[in-house]
C-alpha cells in the first residue's frame, strides 16, 4: 500500500515499525524546499513510511511479481514494474497536493493490471482463462477496496493499475496458440501456416494501449508542471482515496488557490473557505495544518 505521511498522524514514540513524524518532517517538501521536486515522481516508489509498511509490500511484490518474472523474464517486468510506479505517482500528484506519500503499492498495482491485459490478450493459450479471470478481478477489487481507508494512497494505486494495465498489451503480448515459429520446423517437417503469431484483436489492443499511454503521461506531466490540482476539476474523486465512516476519520483534502504568500483554500468535505496569508509560500506542513482546521 502507499501510505499518506501526515502531520500528526502518529508520534515520534512508536520507532521504525510504524510511520512517524520524523518520517513526514524529513521526507516532506517543506524541510528540502522541494515542492515541485520532479525527482518526487521516481522515487517515493522506493520509500516506505515503516517496516511493517516495507514488508507488506514486499510480500505482495514476491507473490504478485514472482510468477510474472518467470514467464516473461527481469527486463520487461521491471519495466513493467518501473513505469507503473511512476503511472501512479502521476496520479497521485495530481489530487495529493500537501501530503507526503511513499510505497511501492502503485508499481504492484500496476503488476496486477498487467496480468489482467496479460490473461485477456492471450486468453487462446489459457484452458480456465474465466475461473482465472474471475479470481484475479476480485483480488484486484479487494485491494483497490482496501484503498479507502485512510492514510492508503489510492490514487498511485488506480494510476499504477491502469498504466499496467495498458502497458501489459504491449510487452506482456504471446503468439496465439496453435502458433508454429518456422525456424524451429525440423528439416524435411512442413509445418501448416494457417496461423499468423498475433491475432488482429491484439495488435488492435496494442496500437490503443500505447495511445492510451503516450495521451495519459503526456497529459499528466504537463497538468503537472502547470500546478494543476485534479480536486479543482473532480469534487467527488476524494472518495476514491477514503470513504468517511463513523469508524475512522479520513485525511482533510482541499482546493488550494495561491498566489505568491496569499492562500484561498476550500475543504472538500464541508465547502467551508478561508484565506490565508503565508510566512512561507512553500510552507506545506502550515497548509496542510489549515486544512485540517478547515475541515475540522
Amino acid at each position: 500500500m502507499d501510505i499518506y505521511v501526515g502531520v500528526g498522524t502518529w508520534g515520534r514514540s512508536m520507532g521504525p515499525l510504524l510511520p512517524i513524524l520524523f518520517t513526514s518532517q524529513y521526507i516532506s517538501v517543506h524541510e528540502f524546499d522541494c515542492v515541485f521536486g520532479e525527482w518526487r515522481i521516481l522515487t517515493c516508489m522506493w520509500l516506505h513510511a515503516g517496516v511493517f509498511h516495507a514488508l507488506a509490500n514486499m510480500l505482495g511484490l514476491v507473490f504478485i511479481g514472482s510468477r510474472l518474472e518467470h514467464e516473461f523474464g527481469f527486463l520487461r517486468i521491471g519495466v513493467l514494474y518501473i513505469l507503473s510506479g511512476i503511472g501512479g505517482s502521476i496520479l497521485s500528484s495530481l489530487f495529493v497536493r500537501t501530503t507526503v506519500s511513499v510505497g511501492a503499492s502503485g508499481a504492484i498495482f500496476g503488476l496486477l493490471g498487467g496480468m489482467l491485459s496479460e490473461l485477456l490478450t492471450n486468453w487462446t493459450i489459457y484452458a480456465n482463462v474465466l475461473a482465472a479471470l474471475s479470481t484475479l478481478i476480485i483480488v484486484i477489487l479487494i485491494n483497490i477496496a482496501i484503498g479507502i481507508l485512510p492514510h492508503i494512497d489510492n490514487y498511485a494505486h488506480i494510476g499504477g493499475f491502469l498504466t499496467g494495465f495498458f502497458l501489459g498489451f504491449v510487452i506482456l503480448i504471446r503468439p496465439q496458440f496453435k502458433w508454429i515459429n518456422q525456424r524451429h520446423v525440423p528439416s524435411g517437417y512442413i509445418a501448416p501456416t494457417t496461423r499468423t503469431k498475433y491475432k488482429s484483436c491484439q495488435y488492435i489492443l496494442l496500437i490503443i494501449s500505447l495511445i492510451a499511454l503516450l495521451v495519459g503521461f503526456t497529459t499528466g506531466l504537463i497538468l503537472l508542471t502547470r500546478g494543476v490540482d485534479g480536486n479543482d476539476y473532480c469534487s467527488w474523486c476524494h472518495y476514491l482515496t477514503c470513504i468517511p465512516s463513523p469508524l475512522w476519520s479520513c485525511e482533510s483534502h482541499c482546493r488550494l488557490e495561491q498566489l505568491d504568500k496569499q492562500l484561498n483554500m476550500t475543504c472538500l468535505t464541508n465547502q467551508r473557505s478561508g484565506s490565508y496569508t503565508l510566512e512561507d509560500p512553500n510552507d506545506t506542513i502550515e497548509m496542510q495544518k489549515l486544512c485540517l482546521e478547515l475541515c475540522s
